[in-house]
């Protein structure tokens, strides 16, 4: 099963996911991708960063932005051009903390 939701992320895209994955993440990682995907939707700042060691198959990227909870990392893929699929999400470690901090200091 596939979830899709209107989102902000840009005018007419969705964000879709797996829901088997999404129940995996949340026992592994303690987070759902319902809650990371606000990291889209909020309007907030967020790195992002291309993930050419992971890009095989399709390009992944990295997004690490600040939600509720705090910090977090999600992992996804523009599967059209109107769709954001959500692949994994956990809370950024402290080595990821640091480089969102410095990298968003430095555009500011």
């Amino acid at each position: 099963m596939t979830h899709y939701a209107n989102d902000l992320y840009a005018p007419c895209v969705h964000i879709e996911w797996d829901e088997a994955k999404n129940l995996a993440n949340q026992r592994n990682h303690r987070i759902s991708f319902e809650e990371a995907r606000v990291l889209f939707e909020s309007g907030v700042d967020y790195l992002e960063i291309f993930d050419a060691t992971h890009s095989v198959e399709e390009d992944r990227f990295v997004a690490i932005g600040q939600i509720r909870r705090g910090l977090v990392l999600v992992v996804w893929t523009e599967r059209q051009e109107d769709v954001v699929r959500i692949i994994s999400a956990r809370m950024a470690t402290r080595h990821e903390t640091k480089l969102y901090t410095e990298r968003m200091r430095d555009l500011s």
